[in-house]
């Protein structure tokens, strides 16, 4: 017996099912199933009591939640914060309580002390000496797993993931023969090389966890199906995107290596941030009632797309910086300019996704809920006004659930959005092989229903599935983070990402109103594409599994740096909740 083309087609469909929920699955049992370490990396010892240090950041206080509890009158219940650089030594910072911090008889100031051998520190009036385990004895490691069983292999799920795309270029070139097939079988070609590239590159550097990487790929590779359908003259340009994204997420993850240096430059970040809005607000030119388009040397961007990965990055705090009422104030400031420039060049949606960024960050950071419902109200008055001077803001809104009323109006997108995604049914009609990407931004702002129709709805709720995997893993690292720092770039960083999709799925479906914002990685788009990757760096950082994150130096740099000995080829750094 054999197949036609349309035979060859509808087989390839029924295999990409089973292949997309086989990579979720691996990726999201391997998750769950890898191990973690705890190290004691010090002793803590106050009057007749001691304390085990297991974090590289530790809060010390009265607390319930303090890493060193000292449940003493005259301390406070956040005091003071204790931290282990890279090259071995633990510095001592006061946060500003009323009863002070002391290392030898100096008060502690901002810039904080180093606690050495011998030191005496008092926190209020409580003593307190720290024995460095870690340079001394090798530090006691005590090693737990999360759950039993046999590890999953990230190599048999890269080759499931590849023959995944392979079917969809295979679609792609019975569906769509004339469209440019020598273009659009390079970008995949590209895409899987650079997969496996990965995957080794990663192996020689030591790092056995590849499921995040594994779940943007995931994403990537719908995307430039997306990108087939709808412009195949550009998968040359969102080849060389690709590259460019996955080089950027490699440099970046590198550099949050040091967190003194990252801390270093924030302000320099922010200024770039506020740079490029300000660019954004005064040059560009008017789009749909939105200005978020630059043109510069014949290349369009977002900047907003990359303020996003700015914001994070100025947005989280290590640990000493936390509790600075200073340093929030100053973050809440510069939230304020950011939505407010957004708002001014009409990116309603963007606005919308920085906000309820800010309200995570603000939480993590103050942990206050009086904090977020202030600044909700101010937001709900803020939101108000923009409806009602923004005209097309408020169109939008009024179209919100009745779309069907004017399907040649201002429900034309929408109503074609809808009846595109029920006519692609459970398995879709295969890459290339839908008529939506005809319609304007439906390969953007409307994604998933694009997705609904080309691969049907549980390949597109698969890609919902990937994003809401990788916030429920950083959500479950950041308890446990190398530093606070990590903990709150990675939660905020998955909450723009859902809400992102959120947004992108509910607007195109008419359950909420339309916004215009992307899908992550999925949508066309090179600023979008930039900006996930990057913010993929501050996910894989906060990863404290055993050889997981490639933020962690490798084992002989932890040597010379903690002076631990070469036969204890187990060590790893401790984690730190936010």
């Amino acid at each position: 017996m054999t197949l036609d083309a349309a035979g060859i087609l509808t087989l390839s469909k029924y295999c990409l099912i089973p292949l997309s929920l086989l990579v979720m699955l691996r990726c999201i049992r391997s998750m769950l199933s890898s191990g973690y370490e705890s190290e004691t990396w010090a002793t803590a010892r106050f009057g007749r009591d001691a304390a085990d240090v297991t974090h590289w950041e530790n809060l010390i206080g009265r607390a319930r939640s303090a890493d060193i509890r000292i449940d003493r009158e005259g301390v406070e219940r956040t005091h003071a914060v204790l931290t282990r650089r890279d090259d071995g030594r633990w510095m001592l910072y006061d946060v500003f309580a009323r009863g002070g911090v002391w290392v030898d008889g100096r008060a502690v100031g901002p810039a904080g002390a180093e606690l050495g051998a011998g030191s005496a520190a008092k926190i209020g009036p409580v003593s307190l000496r720290l024995q460095d385990l870690g340079a001394e004895k090798g530090g006691a490691m005590d090693e737990r797993r999360t759950a039993a069983g046999k590890r999953v292999s990230p190599a048999l799920t890269l080759f499931e993931l590849t023959v995944f795309e392979l079917l969809l270029l295979l679609q792609h070139l019975l569906t769509s023969p004339g469209k440019k097939p020598v273009q659009v079988a390079l970008g995949f070609a590209v895409l899987i090389l650079l997969e496996w590239f990965c995957y080794y590159a990663m192996r020689l550097i030591g790092r056995s966890g590849f499921e995040v990487e594994t779940i943007a790929f995931y994403l990537t590779a719908l995307g430039v199906s997306i990108t087939a359908s709808a412009a195949p003259e550009d998968m040359f340009k969102q080849s060389v995107l690709i590259l460019a994204a996955f080089v950027l997420f490699l440099l970046f993850g590198l550099w949050l290596r040091d967190l003194r240096r990252s801390e270093a430059l924030r302000p320099l970040a922010a200024l770039l941030a506020l740079g490029l809005l300000a660019l954004n607000v005064f040059t560009s030119d008017s789009l749909n009632g939105a200005r978020s388009w630059l043109s510069i040397g014949g290349f369009s961007f977002q900047p907003s797309e990359l303020v996003k990965v700015a914001y994070l990055y100025v947005g989280a705090a290590t640990l000493e910086k936390l509790y600075r009422r200073g340093n929030l104030l100053l973050f809440i400031a510069f939230s304020a300019v950011c939505v407010g420039a957004l708002a001014l060049i009409g990116d309603f949606g963007t606005a919308l996704v920085f906000f309820i960024c800010f309200l995570v960050i603000s939480f993590l950071r103050s942990g206050s809920i009086a904090t977020v419902f202030l600044a909700v109200s101010g937001a709900a008055m803020a939101g108000f006004l923009a409806v009602s001077v923004k005209p097309y803001i408020a169109r939008r809104f009024a179209v919100w659930g009745h779309v069907w009323e004017d399907v040649y109006g201002a429900g034309y997108q929408q109503t074609r959005a809808l009846g595109a995604a029920a006519a692609g049914g459970l398995f879709g009609k295969g890459a290339g092989g839908g008529w939506l990407t005809e319609i304007v931004a439906a390969d953007t702002d409307m994604v998933f229903a694009v997705l609904c129709e080309e691969q049907g709805v549980i390949i597109a709720c698969c890609a919902v599935l990937a994003v809401l995997t990788l916030a429920f893993f950083a959500v479950r690292t950041a308890r446990r983070a190398r530093s606070a720092y990590y903990s709150i770039a990675a939660c905020a960083a998955v909450t723009m990402l859902m809400t992102q999709t959120a947004l992108n799925v509910f607007g195109s479906l008419d359950l909420l109103p339309f916004t215009g914002v992307t899908f992550p990685f999925v949508s066309r788009g090179g600023s979008s594409l930039l900006a996930c990757w990057m913010m993929m760096a501050f996910i894989k950082g906060a990863d404290t599994r055993r050889d997981g994150s490639f933020v962690v130096r490798p084992a002989s740099q932890l040597f010379r740096s903690a002076k631990l000995s070469p036969e204890r080829p187990g060590k790893r750094k401790g984690g730190r909740s936010a």
